[in-house]
């Protein structure tokens, strides 16, 4: 074997490994991700990747076989006969531009319809309604509302196995960008904008949950711990937080709205930071809050109403009204607000 044989199979050898060493970074059975997906969405977006790369191969791997094939021949055994007058093939022609261009077409109307089925603004289909969720992204934290329960979190998000969940998200700070790898749907997240996800999870686990869009140094620190457990557990979860949680009243509000992660703000509060996920339960939620940060209105602490939510009682708004409106049209500001709230896709 020559010395350029033994390069050319050495250099082979590096691109065989790294390419393995991309495939499994992908894997890990403590914490699914992308390749072993957790819910419907997550599945059809694997289905979808699988269904492209199977129709790319096409191309690609024709290219992979004969690359080094031809290098073999005309290059490092230089045994191939020399042929200077080859004339151009038709069929061959045709062949080389056939191919690509069928491919880009099935690609193409593929695509689209998946793009259709897989909207993130698409509600879910179950057999008990949505569970409503509100999100705001801080530097570098998520806050989780609960608005029908009036509990929120930072640092975990808990929801139901089976029960389609309708996400409404925005920014209290610059761009980013929510994603939870083993259920699906990455979607951007703008400052004084509500954009919607809808997402179920089909087995109970714990799932990591990040930013995707870099905003700072704490960019790396931004992530979350999703857990979807059985009803009771959820139920459990829900009671837990209004017992041993503490309210969003202005104090907290302040500490959680400066720049740091869930640490930061455990530290700040005097909780125990010795939880590796750093979760601050929220015993209490002023109505309306997410809609106040969304519009960037200031909110009217001394006009807050942050007990737990009972049946039957409606809470007050956090949206502060001017200062010259009378009863009448405080009344209708609040009414108002209550509609736009109920008014979200």
């Amino acid at each position: 074997m020559t010395g350029r044989t033994r390069y050319f199979f050495r250099q082979g050898n590096r691109y065989v490994l790294l390419v393995l060493l991309v495939l499994l970074s992908g894997c890990g059975a403590d914490m699914p991700g992308f390749m072993n997906p957790q819910g419907q969405v997550a599945e059809a977006q694997r289905y979808h990747f699988w269904i492209v790369i199977a129709l790319v191969m096409l191309v690609v791997i024709p290219v992979i076989i004969q690359t080094p094939l031809i290098l073999w021949r005309y290059r490092y055994r230089g045994h191939a006969v020399y042929r200077p007058k080859w004339y151009m093939s038709r069929w061959l022609d045709i062949t080389m531009w056939a191919v690509p261009i069928l491919i880009v077409a099935i690609l193409s109307v593929y695509v689209w319809r998946q793009t259709q089925e897989l909207d993130p603004y698409r509600p879910i289909a179950g057999d008990q309604p949505p569970l409503e969720i509100q999100i705001v992204g801080y530097d570098w934290k998520w806050l989780f509302i609960y608005p029908d329960q009036g509990i929120a979190t930072l640092g975990q998000l808990v929801i139901p196995v089976d029960r389609p969940i309708s996400f409404s998200l925005t920014s209290a700070s610059v761009l980013q960008s929510f994603f939870i790898p083993a259920l699906g749907s990455q979607i951007d997240v703008m400052n004084r904008m509500v954009t919607r996800l809808h997402l179920k999870a089909d087995h109970p686990g714990r799932f990591e949950g990040k930013n995707m869009q870099y905003n700072g140094e704490g960019f790396h620190r931004q992530r979350f711990i999703t857990r979807a457990v059985d009803d009771d557990t959820f139920a459990e979860f829900v009671q837990r937080t209004r017992e041993q949680g503490r309210p969003l009243d202005q104090d907290t509000y302040e500490i959680i709205a400066q720049k740091g992660d869930n640490r930061d703000v455990a530290r700040a509060l005097g909780l125990d930071t010795r939880d590796s996920d750093a979760v601050i339960r929220l015993s209490s939620v002023p109505n309306g809050l997410f809609h106040t940060i969304m519009d960037g209105s200031p909110i009217d602490w001394s006009a807050l109403d942050v007990s737990p939510p009972q049946l039957g009682t409606t809470r007050t708004s956090v949206i502060q009204n001017p200062s010259n409106d009378d009863t009448s049209s405080s009344s209708e500001a609040a009414s108002s607000s209550h509609q736009h709230r109920k008014a979200q896709p």
